[in-house]
């Protein structure tokens, strides 16, 4: 696979929580690190996603917004 996005995060699908349009996804990137991701559930589905399978988090964006108390 090779993709333009430079922010690619290897992690663990740690949950999956579907619903009839979109679904949440929870992927353990590790060191107590957890990033959610809304995906169709049609995407859930071809990329067979499920618990415990392997994926990279992948973000591409102009712009990335903090926020700090």
């Amino acid at each position: 696979m090779k993709l333009s996005a430079r922010n690619r995060l290897k992690g663990t699908v740690s949950s999956i929580k579907e619903g009839p349009v979109n679904s949440q996804v929870q992927v353990d990137i590790g060191g107590g690190n957890v990033l959610t991701s809304m995906v169709t559930s049609d995407a859930v589905a071809d990329l067979g996603l499920s618990e415990g399978k392997e994926v990279y988090v992948i973000i591409k964006a102009s712009q990335v917004m903090l926020g700090a108390e």
